[in-house]
């Protein structure tokens, strides 16, 4: 079990790295093989998602 409670729900992470081309190494080798650059750009990515949603920025 995780230490971390996420913050992202599994589909939001999922369809985010489906839309930067990263999902077949998550489903291949799960989330530890995706590299520390495509995780950043994910969590870059639903942050913008994010306040697009609440409309700031």
């Amino acid at each position: 079990m995780s230490r971390h409670k996420s913050l992202m729900s599994d589909q939001l992470k999922h369809e985010i790295a489906k839309e930067l081309g990263v999902y077949s190494t998550v489903e291949a080798e799960g989330w530890g093989s995706v590299s520390s650059r495509d995780c950043g750009n994910i969590v870059k990515k639903a942050i913008e998602m994010a306040e697009r949603s609440i409309g700031t920025k």
